[in-house]
């Protein structure tokens, strides 16, 4: 018998992330945009694929989700808003030096007529969160230890604030 497991990707990326993060480089993906459910701006696709610049400084609202990846960034000076499905993402690396890996591509498998939707496949609506600032967080409360961004004048960066 055959246990179906989800797919590895969300975690294989999230590792990375965070691996590529905590040495100070910057992660970047490379999307195929012929997956379902892509949502980047499509004046910035070349030969059926976009990079992007995944680091917290260069993105807003920043999430990955159970599904997707979603955050804001810009464009040409223009916020656009993006949905990147895990399966979309061919590659993670650091631009700086190109440690990461290359993933394959996965397509959503199952496509059912519009009156047959199995509800227990929906994807669960993700909701985009802002970025808080140090100085609005309440230092002294008992909370777990909590991830902002700080803006300091030459570049933001991550906090652990106790």
């Amino acid at each position: 018998m055959t246990i179906e497991m989800t797919s590895n990707k969300p975690y294989l990326i999230g590792a990375f992330y965070d691996w590529i993060s905590d040495n100070e480089l910057t992660p970047h993906i490379v999307v195929d945009v012929s997956v379902y459910g892509v949502l980047v701006p499509m004046a910035y696709v070349n030969d059926g694929q976009i990079t992007l610049n995944i680091a917290s400084s260069a993105s807003g609202e920043f999430l990955m989700g159970e599904q997707a990846i979603e955050f804001s960034a810009r464009f040409g000076g223009k916020l656009e808003h993006m949905t990147i499905p895990y399966g979309a993402i061919a590659a993670i690396y650091a631009k700086e030096n190109g440690a990461g890996t290359s993933l394959p591509i996965e397509h959503p498998t199952e496509v059912k007529a519009s009156n047959e939707v199995d509800p227990a496949k929906l994807v669960k609506p993700t909701k985009l969160t802002s970025v808080t600032s140090v100085s609005s967080v309440n230092q002294k409360s008992e909370q777990a230890p909590v991830k902002t961004l700080s803006k300091n004048k030459s570049k933001a960066s991550l906090k652990v604030i106790k």
